[in-house]
This record gives structure tokens, C-alpha cells and sequence, in this order.
């Protein structure tokens, strides 16, 4: 199961719900594009097919949006 937490623009970003042993992140995809970010704090984990100047502007949404996606972590994976 991989739920979406926000759509803006092209980007979706979800969780993955295997990922619970993980730290609070998200995922981030375009097209045939991905990326992971660690949300406390905010940064870049890695990416496939994402070119550095998009990733920022990645970093940037998630950063906006870090309460949110904080918040939809802990409901997701709150038992």
C-alpha cells in the first residue's frame, strides 16, 4: 500500500507502508521519476532519473508542506 499525502503539480507524494521501521520520510515521484526525503529535518535521501535543479525545488515543496507530511506519517503508521 502506498497512499498519497499531496499532489502538487506533477509531483505525488506518498508513503510506502512497508517503511514503518524506517525515520519519519516520504516519497516523491514524476513520471518514471523517484525520490526519498527524510522529514526530521528535512533532506534529500536519493533519486532515480531526478536532475539536481528539480530535486531542490522537491526539497523546497517538502520543506512547505513538512507539517503535513509529518502528521500523515504518524497517523499512517499509528497503531
Amino acid at each position: 500500500m502506498s497512499p498519497t499525502v499531496l499532489r502538487s503539480g506533477p509531483y505525488r507524494v506518498f508513503l510506502y507502508s512497508a517503511d514503518r521501521g524506517e525515520p519519519r520520510h516520504v516519497h516523491v515521484e514524476r513520471d518514471k521519476c523517484q525520490a526519498k526525503f527524510w522529514l526530521d529535518p528535512v533532506r534529500y535521501h536519493r533519486s532515480t532519473r531526478f536532475r539536481e535543479p528539480e530535486l531542490q525545488k522537491i526539497q523546497d515543496l517538502v520543506e512547505e508542506h513538512a507539517h503535513q507530511l509529518r502528521k500523515a506519517w504518524d497517523e499512517h503508521f499509528t497503531d
